[in-house]
């Protein structure tokens, strides 16, 4: 029976993966940084959330001076939103130098 090249790469990426978990998982401080990171983002984004449903109601009411209010919470919004970039930059960055390192120090699914 011939084997299906796909099945072949899914194997081996699946093989992959598990190692790069496995490896990674004698790491707990970054992973204690990873979950901070993802605490703090989703803080923005329930921010976010909030901002907007402000945003809306203050639309609706067709009031003055809600419309005005508006300018400040967009504002916020176009804040909080580089702020969630800028937090999953840096964990990208720290995930893969912690990743690395981990690596570097010697550190293999043989271990």
């Amino acid at each position: 029976m011939a084997s299906n090249p796909r099945n072949n790469a899914n194997k081996k990426l699946k093989h992959h993966r598990n190692q790069d978990s496995d490896d990674f998982e004698g790491n707990p401080e970054a992973w204690a940084t990873l979950d901070k990171n993802f605490k703090q983002v989703q803080s923005v984004l329930d921010r976010n959330r909030a901002l907007i449903q402000q945003v809306n109601e203050n639309h609706q009411s067709k009031i003055p001076d809600n419309m005005v209010k508006n300018v400040a919470l967009i504002q916020e919004l176009n804040g909080n939103i580089s702020k969630v970039v800028s937090l999953y930059s840096d964990m990208s960055s720290n995930f893969s130098s912690a990743f690395h390192q981990h690596h570097s120090n010697g550190h293999t699914r043989e271990d």
